[in-house]
């Protein structure tokens, strides 16, 4: 270990420390009457203003993986992964009205996950088991990214062991972590937001001024990227990328922020931060302010270019003996700034894993504990028997991640998230549609989830990954001459490529229609809706609102 590293570990290590005891204070912080109930610690007692809210989602959406992962991915492919840009700003305009209707409606019914709400809205614990199992699958690996993106900057600054003893750092950060979540619930998240997202916006507004003078400016960067990137690879032959989309992944990248933007407030993560805000109106402020974050986003993403310029090389990850592409960022951050700050951005990447890690396994908790254990194992559970199941199946989650990282190629993770996308995707009729009409049947839901679960699920096995010789589970792009619809392929000899995720959901709307229609028809019975209509609108104050922490 170098002088300079050690000097980013301390830095590092003395942030870390701040954010643990803010961890573990954040217990106290805006407390209610008792932490015992899902109300409470689950959701930090519903009663977060716009500030904390902002907070509390953007550093749940932008986590850790997206800033080592986004640039990471434009420093090997180029343009393509400037999809987390178009996928940031169409996502808030998407969501806002939805978003406010979940707020109300759980609210009044004293909702805590989404397949509480597709619970009460079709009165079926199988469509809802199904929507549990979906987040909470779709969650884990999810989490075990976060732990990529620690250990990314962990081993920058050379903690790069082969054995266990190299991840023993990770393990006592997830213990802390852990911990303090255990204790403090979805508060130390929403507090240690705050630090977190201060670290990133100072470093990132650094790194774009400064670092483009090192390089000749935005125009020989562009210009030596390009270059960069039009060299063939090794193994296959072709360029590695491009900044400019080609013909045959542009409807890919549309299909794919897209696909992405209708998925993100889908995962479990995701709307626990809606659901613990106070209001409608804070809901509004934060689809109209969490842009700002896109603006961050899209200034982290051109660090690819600068990586891909700089002649920054990958850390050979010692456990799997190849190098780890999500190091760029850290690695030139390392060598082109000064120790001490280099330790600041370190730890901005490294707290940036801790906040969404918390808020996910919390979500996954909840879903446990509301759609499995008190529907099937224990239906008269109290609400401290629910908040000790909670806190006890995060930790669960929490140490499946790091067994996810201990014991599998990370790379693997990575291939999972792509797969928990199209998963998490599948449940879109079920909740998002759900909110405005109750049209499509509890039988039709079913099914759809099966058919697009199985075939997205399918068409991922069958793509490869020619780069890292991979025959399966290569990536979510779909060739669309590989389309077989029952021995019709209706795009034969085409190149063009599509999100799986999206092809999926297409399959999905089309068998949830006409089961329904059948159902109709047979006038099957489509479960009792616990919702009225008013109480979609019901805004902040109104005598129909569940008081919170009430059973």
């Amino acid at each position: 270990m170098t002088t300079e590293q050690i000097v980013q570990l301390c830095v590092f290590g003395v942030l870390f420390v701040l954010v643990t005891v803010m961890g573990f204070v954040a217990s106290r912080w805006r407390a209610g009457a008792t932490l015992d109930h899902l109300d409470e610690w689950g959701l930090g007692g519903r009663k977060f203003g716009a500030w904390i809210t902002w907070f509390l989602v953007g550093g749940d959406l932008y986590t850790a993986y997206t800033f080592v992962a986004v640039p990471a991915l434009i420093f090997g492919a180029g343009a393509l992964g400037f999809y987390a840009l178009p996928y940031t700003v169409v996502l808030y305009p998407i969501v806002f009205l939805p978003l406010q209707r979940m707020w109300s409606v759980s609210r009044v019914h004293g909702y805590v996950t989404p397949a509480d709400f597709v619970r009460g809205r079709y009165g079926s614990p199988l469509l809802a088991l199904l929507i549990a199992i979906t987040g909470i699958v779709a969650t884990m690996p999810y989490i075990a990214l976060q732990l990529v993106g620690l250990e990314s900057v962990l081993r920058t600054m050379g903690i790069n062991g082969s054995g266990l003893l190299g991840h023993l750092p990770l393990f006592v950060a997830f213990v802390i972590l852990a911990v303090y979540t255990y204790q403090s619930g979805l508060r130390a998240p929403a507090l240690i937001a705050f630090v977190k997202d201060a670290l990133i916006y100072l470093v990132i507004l650094v790194a774009i001024f400064y670092l483009p003078t090192k390089f000749g400016g935005w125009s020989a960067i562009f210009d030596n990227a390009a270059s960069a990137l039009a060299k063939p690879n090794p193994v296959t032959g072709k360029p590695s990328g491009s900044i400019l989309l080609s013909p045959s992944n542009q409807l890919q990248y549309a299909t794919l922020a897209l696909g992405s933007a209708l998925a993100l407030f889908l995962y479990p993560h995701s709307l626990t931060g809606i659901l613990a805000s106070k209001g409608r109106k804070v809901i509004k402020k934060n689809m109209v302010a969490l842009p700002a974050y896109s603006l961050v986003l899209g200034l982290l993403a051109l660090l690819g270019y600068i990586a891909l310029v700089s002649g920054a090389k990958p850390i050979v990850n010692q456990a799997t003996g190849k190098p780890d592409s999500n190091t760029i960022v850290p690695v030139l951050f390392g060598h082109e700034f000064p120790a001490w700050f280099a330790g600041i951005a370190f730890a901005a990447i490294g707290i940036g894993a801790l906040v969404p890690a918390a808020i996910m396994s919390i979500a996954a908790a909840n879903l446990w504990t509301r759609n499995i254990y008190k529907e099937f194992l224990h239906r008269d559970a109290t609400p401290k028997q629910e908040a000790t199941q909670a806190k006890l199946a995060s930790l669960i989650v929490k140490f499946g991640a790091v067994a996810f990282v201990l014991f599998v190629d990370p790379q693997f993770s990575i291939d999972l998230q792509l797969i928990g996308g199209v998963m998490i995707l599948q449940t879109l009729p079920a909740v998002a549609i759900a909110l405005y009409t109750r049209w499509l049947h509890k039988w039709g839901l079913i099914a759809g989830w099966v058919v697009g679960m199985g075939w997205g699920l399918y068409l991922l096995y069958t793509i490869p990954n020619p780069s890292n010789g991979k025959a399966h589970f290569g990536g979510s792009a779909l060739t669309l001459d590989k389309l077989n619809l029952l021995g019709w392929q209706p795009f034969a000899g085409s190149q063009v490529q599509i999100y799986v995720g999206a092809v999926a959901l297409v399959a999905n709307l089309v068998v949830a229609v006409v089961v329904t229609v059948i159902a109709r028809q047979a006038k099957w019975f489509n479960g009792t809706d616990q919702t009225d209509t008013t109480d979609y609108e019901v805004e902040d104050g109104d005598p129909k609102l569940r008081p919170v922490g009430q059973h």
